[in-house]
């Protein structure tokens, strides 16, 4: 059993992607129990500062950060990413590309089926976009079931906020979309692709509801009510970018990044003899 401790050791390990593996490689896989991670994003729009590329960039990003905190031996290899996910809030604004929900939990599922075909019984789902949401954990259930392999779901954005960051609390609750956050690991991570001349603050509809809503808010899973993107503002983005640094995108990176070694890491030492 690995020690959990060595999430904090930080390396320069590249990620392992399946598609370097030879086939004579992937046909003795299951000897050493791996973790398959495989990326899900989206392709969509992000105001006029962030490119379509946002949720895939940060999703990448944070593997790249999540593989310097686990061993260089460690089992465990990513898939290529499912780039394009599930968008349909976004699809009123051009360069949004979308699949139905059922259609990509099809896809993730059938994903789960060909790893498990050679023996896999560990799938982390990393997930960058909030809209993937109803279909992994659909696609989860399915693969749990019918193909008997444990599913962990990682959602970066659920993660708890770092300690070195400090933003209004209406940032981190409202800025959910093309806000302070994304535009920093943006400029963190992909500087070239930001247009920081268009920076701007957006209000989201959320913070002019909490004075009259008692519990309804597009902000909770509690109460909320569906929403496009144009509904929390009119540019399609929701926070406030002028608050955004690289420094600030380098602190975010780091934190979720590590905490996705540690769901990796879990993922390992998780005992599926309980399941079955």
């Amino acid at each position: 059993m690995l020690d959990s401790s060595m999430a904090f050791i930080m390396t320069e390990h590249p990620v392992k992607y399946w598609q370097t593996q030879t086939t004579a490689a992937v046909k003795n896989l299951s000897e050493r129990d791996p973790v398959v991670v495989l990326p899900i994003a989206a392709i969509e729009q992000h105001g006029p500062h962030l490119p379509l590329s946002t949720d895939l960039d940060i999703g990448l990003g944070l593997l790249a950060s999540a593989f310097q905190y686990l061993p260089e031996d460690f089992p465990a290899w990513v898939l290529p990413p499912q780039a394009v996910g599930s968008s349909g809030e976004h699809v009123r604004f051009p360069g949004t590309l979308t699949l139905e929900p059922e259609l990509l939990g099809e896809l993730v599922y059938q994903c789960g089926v060909a790893v498990a075909r050679f023996g896999v019984r560990r799938l982390v789902l990393s997930n960058s976009h909030g809209g993937n949401r109803h279909a992994l954990h659909t696609a989860g259930l399915r693969l749990r079931d019918e193909q008997g392999l444990l599913v962990i779901t990682a959602n970066y954005f659920l993660f708890d906020p770092p300690d070195n960051v400090e933003l209004p609390e209406a940032e981190w609750r409202h800025g959910l979309h093309g806000g302070a956050l994304e535009t920093a690991m943006m400029l963190h991570l992909r500087p070239d692709l930001v247009r920081s001349e268009n920076f701007d603050e957006a209000q989201s509809l959320g913070e002019e509801l909490k004075t009259t809503m008692r519990r309804v808010t597009p902000a909770t899973e509690a109460a909320s009510f569906s929403w496009l993107a144009g509904d929390l503002n009119n540019l399609g983005v929701v926070g406030n970018a002028t608050l955004a640094d690289a420094t600030m995108g380098k602190h975010l990176i780091d934190h979720y990044g590590r905490t996705l070694a540690e769901v990796i890491l879990d993922a390992k030492n998780f005992p599926i003899e309980r399941l079955e």
